[in-house]
């Protein structure tokens, strides 16, 4: 949902700098790279220590290049399936890497294995979610369903709930509890995303398979007309030949 409404604000808003780094020579898959790098560094290195605030102050500086390579793309007239491949892929891996770091901080000095499981399954079903739709997309169906819970509403929800529960650090009294409420609802959220595309998966191949057997049913009874016809007009001209 949010994919909808804030990839094209975003997107307008950060042309400018698109603009600047093309005419520095910077490439896009340089910008998806590096964008990547910068947050599994900033999940990996600050969220497992417990330092939720600055780890995604670094996160956040970094994950916009998912909006600056596509944006730098489109203006360089280079839209190529490798950059999409290159694109996809990497999202993957840095959305893995956010709730990997938050599972090895419940692992470890977090110390409550019931959220570091929620972690890993945010981090498992965020990744199926992508699956699904990808693999319905390669089976030749629209997969025409927005999800609850889409990368975009992972990100935010969790990245938000993260820094503010660092600022538990700074004094902020009780604002630690919004980060497993984040995982929980991403966690939920995440599994009836998941249902709602396999259901529809489900529907549109149902829908898909019948209209190929009503295709099939028709070019069978045009076929089998034509062979009629066919032996209608052979019958025709035998019996004109008789005359």
């Amino acid at each position: 949902m949010l994919n909808k409404y804030a990839r094209a604000f975003f997107t307008r808003v950060l042309t400018p700098f698109a603009a600047f780094l093309i005419r520095r020579g910077v490439s896009p898959d340089t910008v998806t790279l590096i964008g990547t790098a910068g947050v599994v560094a900033g999940a990996l290195v600050f969220y497992p220590m417990g330092e939720f605030f600055w780890g995604t102050v670094v996160i956040t500086l970094f994950v916009f290049s998912d909006l600056v390579d596509g944006n730098m793309a489109r203006q360089l007239g280079r839209s190529s399936r490798w950059g999409a491949f290159l694109d996809s892929t990497l999202d993957r891996v840095a959305d893995g890497a956010v709730f990997a770091g938050l599972a090895l901080w419940y692992a470890g000095g977090g110390d409550d294995l019931v959220l570091c499981a929620v972690s890993i399954f945010c981090l498992a079903s965020g990744q199926v979610v992508s699956y699904t739709k990808a693999r319905g997309e390669s089976i030749g169906l629209p997969v025409a369903v927005n999800g609850l819970i889409e990368r975009a509403e992972r990100l935010v929800i969790s990245l938000v709930a993260a820094g503010l529960a660092g600022l538990h650090a700074f004094g902020v009294p009780g604002i630690q509890y919004l980060l497993p409420i984040a995982l929980w609802i991403v966690a939920v959220g995440s599994l009836i995303t998941l249902i709602q595309r396999v259901v529809t998966v489900r529907r549109e191949s149902a829908e898909a398979e019948a209209a190929e057997r009503e295709s099939g049913a028709r070019e069978a009874g045009a076929r089998e007309s034509g062979v009629r016809e066919t032996a209608e007009d052979q019958r025709t001209r035998g019996s004109e030949t008789a005359k």
